[in-house]
């Protein structure tokens, strides 16, 4: 919702400045919204970030950086100013009841693998043993994934 590209920026400025540095972003792509679909095309992009932050702790300062940008709950899927997902933690297997890492349906969805396999092709996903780049070729995704802008930045 909202100016997309603004918040996808902002987003990366706060993951820098509150979470470490982000190494590399990938270009912003746009997909038909996923899950609940009567609502605005979403836009997707990818982050690597280099920090010491642990993971319970790494998902409790995003959630903070999304209501910082607005976000507040409302239905699954249902529309947001932002949503930034955990997909991989180096070659981490991580589960609890609110956090699974690598993100459960990354392998399942191509808005996701497009632009991580941008900054990332060849990191393996630690549970699949499949690289970014096999996940994306063996993806039954079909949603369309277009490349929509350089970078938020």
């Amino acid at each position: 919702m909202g100016n997309r590209h603004d918040f996808l920026n902002k987003a990366v400025n706060l993951i820098n400045d509150r979470i470490g540095d982000v190494v590399k972003t990938s270009t912003i792509y746009e997909s038909d919204a996923w899950g609940e679909e009567a609502q605005d095309d979403f836009l997707n992009q990818a982050v690597m970030v280099h920090s010491s932050i642990q993971v319970e702790a790494l998902l409790v300062e995003l959630k903070k950086i999304e209501a910082i940008l607005g976000r507040t709950e409302s239905f699954r899927w249902g529309p947001r100013t932002i949503d930034i997902d955990i997909l991989l933690v180096d070659s981490l297997v991580y589960f609890t009841d609110h956090l699974q890492i690598p993100h459960a349906s990354l392998a399942q969805r191509r808005f996701a693998l497009m632009p991580l396999a941008e900054i990332a092709p060849e990191l393996v996903h630690p549970v699949t043993g499949y690289t970014i780049n096999e996940l994306l070729e063996r993806c039954e995704d079909e949603g369309a994934v277009r490349i929509k802008a350089t970078s938020a930045a």
